[in-house]
């Protein structure tokens, strides 16, 4: 497999320049030289892609870790990753492989497909890195994987084109897209990102698949209650159903803030509530907070102790009341 392969979504601007098109960054890229995610470059007037079936990361993972809570509990699901990032988080959990060069196997689609299927697991997650910016090696492994009835999932900061995101959405089953903030600042200080885009990629995946939304709670930067309380009230707009992952953050990377405070985690798990009908803590054992009730009754219906399931649904019923639950279930 070549170091180089022909990306997607470009188009030669002014003074041989290439202007990327997958992100909203656009970047223009000069000849020998990537765009910011580094893994998109410029070869004398064509852009490739430096990461096709390169892998960083691969291995099998319970569906709850990527977080998903109402897309098949307790399935397996495989899981890989390559390098480089669109974004540069300086919270960032797996800075070694977005922000660095990593050391990486080859794997072509077929063979990751194969992968999967030897080990009789049904799904595939897109996940570790940013998957956007490997976006020719995911689109061609969920197009085989498809092909084989398997479903795919997008682990994803959401910062991406509408026509590329358009272009993946029919080979798409689920994904979890991180809402940083509610802050257009956070975003442009401390992630290189734009909040308006994420939001866009939200509207656009919560009409066509499966979606779940994760927001990392980073202590004295997008921990504001009231600002908070604007996120929850605006993803509702968009779907009340729409599972939404509170994280607690842990010191990483380039910043040594204090963990959140897991009393405020639950206040903000509490507000939250008030708007959407399945909220989670991540990274915070506090009693209840993983567990999935029914929104009509009140019935507890999926317990979850770290990875343990125990799953009361009915299909996707609650047992008790008889209301549809939000997600794909067993």
């Amino acid at each position: 497999m070549t170091d180089q392969h022909l990306a997607k979504f470009y188009h030669l601007a002014e003074n041989e320049l290439i202007e990327c098109d997958l992100c909203p960054h656009n970047c223009k890229i000069y000849n020998n030289k990537t765009g910011i995610c580094k893994v998109r470059k410029n070869i004398d007037g064509k852009l490739y892609t430096l990461n096709y079936g390169k892998v960083s990361s691969l291995g099998v993972d319970p569906i709850e870790k990527k977080p998903l809570y109402h897309f098949y509990p307790q399935a397996k699901v495989l899981s890989l990753g390559s390098w480089g990032c669109n974004m540069s988080c300086n919270f960032c959990q797996n800075w070694q492989i977005s922000q660095q060069k990593p050391q990486l196997r080859e794997f072509n689609p077929a063979e990751i497909v194969q992968t999967a299927l030897n080990k009789n697991i049904n799904l595939i997650a897109y996940t570790y890195s940013e998957p956007t910016v490997f976006y020719e090696y995911m689109l061609e492994i969920a197009k085989a994987a498809a092909q084989k009835d398997l479903k795919n999932i997008m682990v994803s900061n959401g910062f991406i084109n509408e026509k590329p995101l358009k272009k993946l959405i029919p080979f798409l089953d689920a994904a979890n897209i991180d809402l940083k903030a509610f802050n257009n600042d956070f975003y442009n200080n401390y992630c290189n990102g734009g909040l308006e885009n994420v939001k866009k990629t939200i509207k656009i995946l919560a009409k066509e698949i499966h979606l779940e939304v994760t927001t990392l709670i980073v202590t004295d930067l997008n921990d504001d209650l009231s600002e908070l309380k604007d996120l929850f009230k605006w993803l509702a707009s968009v779907s009340s159903e729409i599972p939404l992952h509170l994280s607690r953050y842990q010191p990483a990377y380039k910043l040594d803030n204090q963990a959140t405070d897991l009393e405020f985690m639950k206040k903000a798990y509490h507000e939250a509530e008030k708007y959407l009908n399945n909220v989670y803590l991540g990274n915070a054992i506090i009693e209840n907070t993983a567990d999935t009730f029914c929104s009509n009754c009140g019935e507890k219906l999926i317990m979850r102790k770290s990875y343990n399931v125990k799953n009361k649904l009915d299909g996707n019923r609650c047992p008790n009341c008889g209301e549809k639950i939000y997600g794909e279930f067993f």
